[in-house]
């Protein structure tokens, strides 16, 4: 454990991280319900149905419905709002047990939250009293529309437009990498407003009122869950779903990474705990010259390895929720926590794959699928490299991006 004080790295301040190790009595009981909900019921669908074939809408709906009863969606929306009011870091340990059974589920459910969240701080109360109950007990399903095809990183160079025209606005242009972009009811999409950089704003477009189409993408991994293309042409929404105004929309999106990177982060503590669970036991019961392979040096120097890397990557999660849930401006700390989380997902995997030997590379076994998965894992909200400046920028204050 860190001793106290142990805070920030950028420019020499130092402020308390404030991280409690020790969960309350209804903390521990809400993960625990959620850690056998998760390995019994969603575990014993995942069995049954694949962990790879594409999850149809309606029982994706019906599985978020069910995981709404233990603090996923409404969690961490205010208890006014029809939420739990958990903090950042509670929800962060009841997401990490939904990713060590299926991540596919897991990024679904985590996307449906992000959503909730920016629609509870940006929506007017008419629009949120009609659009968030909606969200929160998932008979509509979000996405958001970020990423274009020639856009990743650098969102100010977004081309998707939204002109003005009597009653509100109409959309034209190609969203890409939409994590439950073919599910979607509702889509956030950042379009541009004007002709600066930064003219960046967020519209919230029902897709059955405004009609928008959409395009799944087959990956490495993953593909139990949608990720898509959604294509905007000449889509028009009302003038009162435009969600904010002067460019807001950039920085708003800055807010949401920040939220979204070290949570990213627990996808891949989550695929290192069903990782390391599947190389221990492997290793338990494998033999080789005479004995389990657990007994021999490097297996278990392997295994020890894997236990630390995963709760290293825990600690740095957690310092980041933390710091969110206390309003602590904490660019750097998030940026860290997800790209040595994601990286160390990568390596955990591969080092199951290892300890599985030949069998690590066949589908009998789930190592091969969580090492894809881990993969993946190190692009979304910003790749690792594209966190390592932003870390360098909160050193030095020059952005070299």
């Amino acid at each position: 454990m860190p001793p106290a004080g142990c805070g920030r790295a950028d420019m020499g301040n130092t402020i308390p991280s404030g991280i409690s190790f020790e969960l309350s009595d209804d903390e521990r009981m809400m993960i625990d319900s959620v850690r056998h909900y998760c390995q019994t019921e969603i575990g014993a669908f995942v069995k049954a149905h694949g962990a790879e074939n594409y999850i149809p809408t309606e029982k994706m709906r019906e599985l978020l419905k069910g995981l709404t009863e233990f603090g996923f969606v409404g969690g961490p929306i205010a208890q006014e709002h029809g939420g739990l009011g958990l903090s950042w870091k509670t929800f962060g340990l009841l997401l990490e047990e939904l990713c060590a059974v299926s991540l596919s589920i897991g990024i679904t459910a985590f996307i449906q939250t992000m959503v909730a969240t920016l629609c509870e701080k940006l929506l007017s109360p008419e629009l949120r009293d009609k659009y968030l109950p909606q969200i929160l007990s998932c008979d509509a399903i979000a996405c958001m529309g970020i990423s274009e095809p020639d856009v990743g990183s650098n969102v100010v160079e977004i081309k998707c437009k939204a002109k003005p025209v009597e009653g509100g606005y109409v959309l034209s242009g190609e969203k890409t990498w939409i994590s439950n972009g073919d599910y979607a009811d509702i889509c956030i999409c950042v379009a541009r407003t004007g002709d600066t950089p930064t003219a960046l704003d967020l519209f919230l477009v029902d897709r059955r009122e405004s009609p928008f189409d959409s395009k799944n993408i087959h990956k490495m991994a993953l593909n139990a869950t949608s990720t898509a293309q959604l294509f905007f042409a000449d889509c028009k929404v009302p003038e009162q779903h435009r969600l904010t105004q002067n460019g807001q929309g950039l920085r708003q999106v800055g807010g949401i990474f920040g939220v979204s990177r070290p949570l990213v982060g627990v996808f891949s503590v989550g695929l290192g705990r069903a990782a390391l669970e599947a190389a221990v036991s492997y290793a338990q019961e494998r033999k080789q010259h005479g004995k389990a392979i657990a007994g021999h040096q490097l297996i278990s120097g392997y295994l020890a390895e894997m236990a630390t890397k995963i709760d290293a990557s825990r600690l740095l999660i957690l310092r980041a929720l933390d710091l969110l849930d206390r309003g602590v401006r904490c660019e750097s700390e998030s940026a860290m926590a997800k790209w040595f989380a994601t990286e160390l997902g990568v390596e955990i995997t591969s080092q199951a794959l290892q300890i599985h030997g030949g069998n690590g590379v066949t589908c009998e076994f789930p190592v091969e699928r969580l090492f894809r998965e881990a993969r993946v894992c190190t692009i979304p909200e910003g790749t690792t490299e594209i966190n390592k400046l932003i870390i360098g920028r909160g050193l030095t204050g020059i952005s070299a991006f």
